[in-house]
């Protein structure tokens, strides 16, 4: 079992910049690949960032890449997600998940354990 938190959610800006953390307990952090998903309401939940299980590979959905990073610290058991250059179209609820695996997977069926999530609010 892997219990995950988010935090840094807020309201900033178009343009401004927020840090999420997802802070994990349990089982090995570093044994577990992290995703980054979003969703908003009446919608599926949607990919934005994947990282490996030592941090070297990430992943990115088109709309964020080039203004997110996706990074981990495995002796902090966190991971984070840097959002830059934030525009009213990623307002959304934004959930850490891990999965036991060596694949980055962008469909959220695939993960295993889930944060509580922390609302983004980005205003124009």
């Amino acid at each position: 079992q892997v219990q995950l938190v988010e935090s840094g959610g807020g309201l900033v800006q178009a343009g401004g910049s927020l840090r999420l953390s997802c802070a994990a307990s349990g089982r090995t952090f570093s044994a577990y690949v992290m995703g980054w998903f979003r969703q908003t309401p009446g919608k599926e939940r949607d990919f934005v960032a994947g990282i490996s299980r030592s941090g070297g590979v990430t992943n990115y959905a088109n709309s964020v890449k080039g203004r997110f990073t996706v990074s981990r610290d495995n002796a902090k058991n966190t991971v984070y997600l840097q959002m830059n250059s934030l525009k009213p179209e990623d307002t959304a609820v934004y959930y850490c998940a891990a999965v036991e695996t060596s694949v980055i997977y962008t469909t959220a069926l695939y993960y295993d354990y889930w944060g509580q999530g922390t609302q983004v609010t980005v205003s124009s």
